[in-house]
């Protein structure tokens, strides 16, 4: 399922300068983020990190349309979640792209991943964050990350998130220090998939944010998708988000075309 209502689904309250704020010509150059954390989350012992069809989807359909992509996390490391190469979220296709350690995605993601800090921020038009669980232990804090998002935002491009990826989004924020999803519709991984997941006991103890508060309380509005892996993402302008794996594929897309028709005003 996804929201429907084009370019302007979600609101516009607070963000009426956009068209003001557009250049001509964005860079056709998109950062995709990597969380940088790995670390122990489900019961079974196995670690979180990035979710790897979140950042190899949006990297298919970037590159696809032309964008050079760049890839990079907050520290400059990270590691692979365990579920996400499971049968279960990597199979046919995206099973066939991670066994090849020469496919260009793999390439960049183990030797080329870039730290947020030494980023030219100026040179995206895109920012695309990937997630897994693991981004809701750094992402709220990745100032490096937040800093590029936040350019790109300000000189008209385009901010998208995925699954727990819009943890990040509360300090992506206007010139007036206001977050970029406030007043705005989003989605993200809901609380029920956590349970399905069976990490919410483990988020609890840790205490870190799901999705829904870290937004809600940056005074978005959340909107959950009506099955927690249901393909779902949502158009707000320039700023675009998914709910889950499943749907960073589809945000993806969203994002290309908002850039599409943002970029041509």
């Amino acid at each position: 399922m996804r929201c429907e209502v084009g370019l302007l689904c979600g609101g516009m309250h607070g963000h009426t300068h956009w068209e003001s704020t557009m250049t001509a010509n964005l860079p056709r150059k998109a950062l995709i983020s990597i969380s940088s954390y790995h670390g122990v989350i489900y019961p079974d012992g196995t670690k979180t990190g990035l979710f790897y069809t979140e950042a190899l989807h949006p990297y298919e359909v970037l590159t696809a349309a032309g964008f050079d992509v760049d890839l990079a996390s907050e520290t400059g490391t990270y590691g692979l979640d365990d579920l996400s190469l499971t049968d279960r979220f990597l199979a046919g296709d995206d099973k066939a792209v991670y066994q090849n350690p020469q496919h260009p995605f793999n390439v960049q993601l183990n030797s080329q991943l870039k730290k947020a800090s030494e980023l030219d921020k100026g040179q995206y038009g895109l920012f695309f964050g990937s997630a897994g669980h693991a981004a809701l232990y750094d992402y709220p804090t990745a100032s490096g990350l937040q800093t590029v998002a936040t350019d790109v935002w300000g000189r008209g491009g385009i901010v998208a998130a995925v699954c727990h990826g819009p943890v990040l989004l509360p300090g992506v924020t206007e010139s007036n220090g206001r977050s970029i999803i406030e007043g705005q519709t989003v989605t993200g991984f809901t609380i029920e998939g956590e349970i399905v997941l069976q990490v919410w006991d483990k988020l609890k103890s840790d205490r870190v944010a799901p999705v829904v508060d870290a937004v809600t309380k940056a005074g978005a509005h959340y909107s959950s998708p009506m099955h927690p892996f249901d393909d779902y993402s949502i158009t707000a302008g320039r700023l675009i988000t998914g709910a889950n794996p499943a749907s960073a594929r589809s945000a993806a897309q969203r994002a290309l075309d908002a850039f599409e028709a943002f970029e041509g005003l």
